[in-house]
């Protein structure tokens, strides 16, 4: 958050000086598109380079005002500025101590304001997840199981399933439960290859139901996905839903294999 304050002063500081209010993305980018067109505005490269800098910034800062707004942080933006033109004229209305407190408990409120809302994304999700899951569970074709995993293969395959140490290269779509896409390997073009106990748990054993050649859909709660910590594009919680084509399987070398079978056999033993 500190980072984020001196972002904040910087943005503005480069907007007053270059007597620029702050605006929005679309705002910002007007002016910059209108120099492209012509060098008059400019003396010379480094006004021009000043002033992109500037637009970039003010852009930026409006962003994050946008931001703090969604966690109910309304930031009085003539006050923003008038801080930092205050700044400049050295008239500040706050003592450096009074600026240090100040800012220490604005970055108590943005914490705690970011925290109640991500738990109540959390407990929101979660609630959505499993009404979810328990319709698509009552869809015909579909199994569960035991760590709370569903999936309905679409087509088997052929050969053997891939193992933990196998290393296997499919086509997917994710989705949230709401048809959010949030990753699609076909529309990148590439396919993705990966060992398969290195992935979300969901993954190493949903793919262990269909054979080269196969297709599955995955839908998988939080607890075999990313939990509550969630990820960028994922949020807390998230139930998540997969379309997989598995294209290709790759064993390991039989050393690894076999690495891998002897630590398998001694965490099964552990557990008796």
């Amino acid at each position: 958050m500190k980072s984020l304050f001196k972002v904040t002063l910087l943005a503005t500081t480069m907007a007053v000086a270059l007597n620029a209010p702050l605006a929005s993305a679309a705002d910002a980018a007007k002016p910059a598109a209108a120099a492209s067109d012509s060098k008059a505005n400019f003396k010379n490269d480094d006004q021009k380079s000043a002033y992109a800098l500037g637009a970039s910034l003010g852009s930026y800062m409006e962003n994050s005002l946008k931001e703090q707004e969604k966690l109910g942080i309304k930031l009085d933006k003539d006050q923003l500025i008038s801080g930092v033109q205050d700044a400049f004229a050295d008239k500040s209305k706050l003592s450096d101590e009074e600026i240090q407190k100040t800012l220490q408990a604005f970055e108590t409120r943005v914490k705690t304001a970011a925290q109640e809302r991500m738990e109540k994304e959390a407990t929101e999700n979660e609630t959505k997840g499993k009404k979810f899951r328990t319709d698509f569970a009552a869809e015909k074709g579909v199994k569960n199981t035991k760590s709370g995993l569903l999936y309905k293969v679409e087509k088997e395959g052929s050969g053997d399933a891939p193992k933990d140490s196998d290393t296997v290269v499919v086509n997917y779509k994710g989705t949230l439960i709401d048809g959010k896409e949030f990753d699609n390997s076909y529309t990148r073009g590439e396919p993705l290859s990966f060992r398969l106990d290195g992935v979300i748990p969901g993954w190493t054993e949903g793919l262990k139901h269909i054979k080269k050649g196969g297709k599955i859909k995955l839908v998988i709660p939080p607890g075999l996905a990313y939990g509550k910590a969630g990820v960028p594009g994922i949020p807390a919680n998230s139930t998540l839903v997969f379309d997989v084509e598995l294209l290709d399987i790759k064993p390991a070398p039989k050393e690894d294999a076999k690495a891998d079978a002897d630590k398998a056999k001694q965490e099964a033993g552990k557990k008796q």
